[in-house]
């Protein structure tokens, strides 16, 4: 009778042990699983981060041109103003001049 229980204890301990190694297998498993899973996922918005990156310089160099744009056209336009003021201003000088050297 000692030997059954012995027999039962033992068995009862053998199977524990199996059990303990099925779910230390399933757990290996599943933290293998989850850790490839999270990498796959930083993969991916790493790989969305640097297209919105890519696309934001795109934005902000589309930007910087079209004021650079601007710029170069406002300062056109000022500079076209400064030369018309400049040439009347020219012309103006040069009848005064020509007025004091006649009338010297």
């Amino acid at each position: 009778m000692l030997a059954d229980y012995l027999k039962h204890i033992l068995a009862a301990e053998f199977e524990a042990s199996q059990v303990k190694d099925i779910i230390r297998n399933r757990s290996k498993e599943t933290i293998e699983k989850a850790k490839e899973d999270g990498e796959k996922s930083v993969a991916t918005t790493l790989a969305r981060a640097e297209a919105e990156i890519e696309e934001l310089k795109k934005a902000s160099d589309r930007k910087t041109m079209e004021a650079a744009a601007e710029l170069a056209s406002s300062t056109a336009n000022r500079l076209a103003t400064m030369r018309a003021r400049a040439e009347k201003r020219l012309d103006t000088v040069a009848e005064r001049i020509y007025e004091r050297i006649v009338n010297v």
